[in-house]
Parts: structure tokens; C-alpha cells; sequence
């Protein structure tokens, strides 16, 4: 990562790290704005005035909700090799930002100024997000990995400081977009018009400071990096080592499947239990529903901290990547046994309403399990990933997450299309309890199978920098097992 320039330090990390941070401060802030309001406003019915919803099924929006949000994990796959072999992480952003501000704003298109064509301008604003969020997400993140020589223990919790940025536009956005629907009469577009208005933000930011603060990180694409870096011409395109780091992406990126697919039901499934089954009322107030997808977000700022602090604080009893994912996992089932406790709480009447207490609890499980698996899968992808296949590695992380959305939606439709509340309510049940029992299966299954991912990860976590005779003696070793395998 020789292309970093010091540019000065704050609070102990590049200020690099923090330009970053808050570019990606307002991108989830446009995204999760958008996000909070995506499946209300599908279901939402159309109205004798003209209506600020599509009137879809519920069922039907959430399977939408899956497609939609899976192809905007999925994406940062093309987005991450344009950006290694061509265009570079800063170009690639500056492009995805700006598709992704037009996505916005024609989501927010009026439905009288497109009689008869809502639906068609609706996917027009939705292809155009994904693309632009192809290009954006996964330079992003990379460019926080370039800030940071190998073996830096200061990059874990980089991404955990990165993290709360995504997760202070997250918690701004629930309850901004909320107040800006309300405020102009229930109009779903006016808060897709917001969401745009906070991508423009991002973009500017990241123009006005990119080269005092960045210097010429991702400037360059990064095979070409690599190139002019290499010392010796290589014979295969993967050395072992990068094979067997590449071996633990993949297998942690099935596990991270199973995380998001249960986690991303919070914009889905939840998000429409907390709308139709929950008991909002506070005093004469009732609490919008938007505003309980600022929940995740408000924990994670509270909480990052704190949990950056204690791995540091461990020391040499910190757990390992897949450990921490382990935990990650049982931490998501542990929030699920408090949805669980929500439907019991309704007794199988639809018009019971349960606590809103039961939400706040899981979505404080989900929080601590996103933070031992989400941030650390990124600075993880960092440490293993070969530095010409960075911005496309993590687009390949990024596409495990795009499968665990669409699986989320697919498992979340199971609500039902036309059934009564009711079954309804009982699919709810069914959909909560199995998400619990993979989760915490899954969990347990990786907490054994650690050591010998880490064993793959060839010292990538042991804040060690290798010598090159060092790292040539290894590479020989690792090629004559993988050879004693073959035969």
C-alpha cells in the first residue's frame, strides 16, 4: 500500500480515515433513508387523492426488497474490477456517487408528473442505484484497507471507526426521512428526494478534500499498482499463500450469508411487523415506523466504541476473525428469540399489538453480532485479499451479501400474500424460529472449524510483517504441501 502519503494523524488514525468516514457518512445516510421507506411505500395503497404508494403485496414487496437489495450487494463485483484494472477506487466512486444521486431522485419523481408510468420510473431509479452502488461500495471501504501498511494493528479497529460513520447516516437517516414524509403529507417521495439530497453531500465532500487528505490513494488502478510494485515475475497467477487466504474469504463468506440473510429482515419482514403488529404508541405520540431503523444505528455508534476498546483491551486473548464471526452469528440468534417473544406476547391475535420492547431487544442483539462480524469481515478482506485483487475481492464479499439478501427477502415473503393477519402472524413465528436455529448451528459450526482457518490466513492476523526471505520460505513450504496434496 506504498501509495499512501502521510498526511497527518488524529486520534491515533490517518485523517484520511475520517474524510472517509464521513464521505461514507452521508452515502448510507441516502441509501438507508431510501431503504427505511422502500417497502412502505410498495405496500402502501393508492388513495382517492392519487396515493403515495404502488399498493403492492405485501409479500410481493418483500420479495422486491430482496431482489433489489441483493443486486446492490451483488454489483460491487464489476464495480471492484473496473476499478482495479481501469478506472481507480477515487474516479469509480466520484461516477457511482452521482448514479446513485439520479437513482434517488427518480424514486422521488412525483406521481403526477408520470401518469400511467410510476412503476416503469420506479425500476429506472432502482437499475440506476444499483449500478451506481456498484461502483461506489467497494472502492469506499478498500481505500480505508490503503490507509494502513500490512501488519498496522490500528486497521481493525479503523473499520470499526469506519463502521460507525455508515452507522451514523443509518441512524440520521430512519428519523429524518421520517419526519420529512410526515411533514409533507405522507409522501413517499419526498423522502426518496431527501435520500438524493444526501448523496450529493457525499460527493461533495469527497471532492473538496480527496487529494489534500488521501493523497494518491486509489488514484491508481491497483493491478497496475501491483505491477510497478513487483520485483520478480510470477508463474501462476495465485501464489499458495494468496490461494489458501483467498480459501478463508470464501469459506467465512458462506457464513456471512447466513449473518445477512437473517439481519437484513430488519427493512423487510421486521420492518413491516413493527408497521402492523407493534404497539408504537408513546403517551399521545405514536412513534413512526421509520424511526425503529435507527435503532441498529444508534447501538452501533453507542456500542462501536466500546467493542473496538475491548479487543484492543484483550490484548493476546483476542479472539481470532472466525471466532468473532462465530459469535457474530449467535449473537443474531439470541435477537430472533426476542421476535419469537414478541409473537408469544400476541397470543395468535393480530390485534393484540406487542411491546415495543421486544424490538428494542433484538435489534440490540442483531447490533453487538453486526460488530464482531461485519467490520472485521472487512478489514479482513483487506489483510488476505492479494493488492491486485483488492477492490475486486471485496466486491465478491460484497456479492455473499448480495446472496444473503436475496435470500432474506425469499425467506421473509413467506409471510403470505393474501392470508389473513393471523397466518400472518403464525408465518412470522415460523420465519423467526428457523432463522434462530440456523443461526446459532451456523455459529457453532465455525467457532470448531477457526483454527484451521486461521492456519489458511499464513500469520495475515498476527500484526507480523513478514521479510521477503521470510514470506519466500513460507511460500515454499505452503507450495510443497498444496503438491503433496495433489498426488
Amino acid at each position: 500500500m506504498s501509495s499512501n502519503i502521510n498526511r497527518g494523524e488524529f486520534l491515533g488514525h490517518p485523517k484520511g480515515l475520517f474524510l472517509l468516514f464521513t464521505t461514507e457518512l452521508w452515502e448510507r445516510f441516502s441509501y438507508y433513508a431510501m431503504r427505511a421507506i422502500l417497502v412502505l411505500y410498495l405496500v402502501d395503497q393508492v388513495s382517492s387523492q392519487g396515493g403515495n404508494g404502488l399498493g403492492w403485496s405485501q409479500a410481493d414487496a418483500l420479495s422486491l426488497y430482496g431482489t433489489f437489495t441483493g443486486l446492490v450487494y451483488i454489483t460491487p463485483l464489476i464495480g471492484g474490477w473496473l476499478a482495479d484494472n481501469f478506472l481507480g477506487q477515487r474516479k469509480a466512486i466520484y461516477i457511482g456517487g452521482f448514479l446513485m444521486a439520479a437513482g434517488q431522485f427518480l424514486l422521488g419523481t412525483p406521481h403526477a408528473w408520470i401518469p400511467g408510468m410510476e412503476t416503469t420510473v420506479f425500476y429506472l431509479g432502482l437499475g440506476v442505484l444499483i449500478l451506481g452502488n456498484g461502483l461506489f461500495k467497494p472502492n469506499i471501504s478498500t481505500m480505508v484497507g490503503d490507509l494502513y501498511e500490512e501488519g498496522d494493528h490500528r486497521r481493525d479497529g479503523a473499520f470499526t471507526i469506519f463502521y460507525m460513520g455508515i452507522n451514523v447516516g443509518a441512524f440520521l437517516s430512519g428519523i429524518v426521512v421520517g419526519n420529512v414524509v410526515a411533514a409533507y403529507g405522507g409522501s413517499y417521495q419526498a423522502g426518496f428526494v431527501c435520500a438524493g439530497i444526501g448523496m450529493i453531500l457525499s460527493l461533495v465532500i469527497q471532492f473538496l478534500f480527496a487529494q489534500k487528505l488521501l493523497g494518491n490513494i486509489g488514484t491508481v488502478p491497483a493491478a497496475k499498482l501491483d505491477r510497478e510494485q513487483q520485483t520478480e515475475v510470477r508463474k501462476e497467477p495465485l501464489t499458495a499463500v494468496e490461494r489458501d487466504r483467498i480459501k478463508v474469504i470464501m469459506v467465512l463468506g458462506l457464513f456471512t450469508i447466513v449473518f445477512w440473510a437473517g439481519f437484513e429482515q430488519a427493512g423487510g419482514l421486521m420492518n413491516l411487523f413493527t408497521n402492523n403488529f407493534t404497539d408504537r404508541m408513546l403517551g399521545d405520540w405514536e412513534i413512526p415506523t421509520t424511526y425503529f431503523q435507527s435503532l441498529n444505528a444508534f447501538f452501533i455508534v453507542v456500542f462501536a466504541p466500546v467493542i473496538a476498546s475491548l479487543w484492543v483491551r484483550m490484548g493476546a486473548n483476542e479472539p481470532n476473525s472466525p471466532v468473532k464471526f462465530a459469535l457474530g452469528l449467535i449473537l443474531l440468534g439470541i435477537g430472533f428469540i426476542f421476535m419469537m417473544g414478541a409473537v408469544v406476547e400476541m397470543g395468535g391475535d393480530a390485534s393484540a399489538k406487542s411491546s415495543m420492547l421486544w424490538l428494542v431487544g433484538a435489534y440490540f442483539f442483531h447490533t453487538m453480532g453486526e460488530l464482531c462480524l461485519s467490520p472485521i469481515g472487512l478489514s479482513m478482506v483487506t489483510k488476505l485479499a492479494p493488492l491486485r485483487m483488492a477492490s475486486l475481492m471485496m466486491g465478491a464479499w460484497f456479492g455473499f451479501v448480495a446472496i444473503a439478501n436475496k435470500v432474506g427477502g425469499f425467506v421473509g415473503s413467506f409471510i403470505g400474500h393474501s392470508g389473513t393477519a393471523e397466518e400472518q402472524l403464525a408465518n412470522a413465528m415460523s420465519i423467526f424460529s428457523g432463522i434462530f436455529i440456523t443461526a446459532v448451528v451456523s455459529g457453532v459450526i465455525l467457532y470448531f472449524l477457526s483454527d484451521k482457518l486461521v492456519d489458511w490466513m499464513h500469520g495475515a492476523e498476527d500484526g507480523h510483517q513478514k521479510t521477503d526471505s521470510e514470506a519466500l520460505e513460507e511460500e515454499v513450504a505452503v507450495t510443497a504441501d498444496h503438491e503433496g496434496l495433489k498426488h
